[in-house]
């Protein structure tokens, strides 16, 4: 199944049930390690920001990414 179809399949779920898929969804994303591409596109965006905001967001994605949470 591709991501395309489980997200179809989500849209057609009632609110509750969308919740606790998105619910899921942040879980696994908390425990993920990133690969070695994603944590260079990560440092990428972070060296190119002049937005503390994103700065901030970008290093936290990164930590997160590295050590998995």
């Amino acid at each position: 199944m591709t991501a395309a179809e489980v997200i179809e399949k989500m849209d057609g779920l009632p609110p509750e049930e969308q919740a606790k898929v998105i619910q899921h969804a942040l879980e696994l994303a908390r425990h993920r390690q990133l690969s070695a591409d994603e944590l260079g596109d990560l440092a990428e965006r972070l060296a190119t920001s002049e937005d503390p905001a994103e700065i901030i967001r970008l290093r936290s994605a990164m930590t997160r990414g590295f050590y998995g949470e």
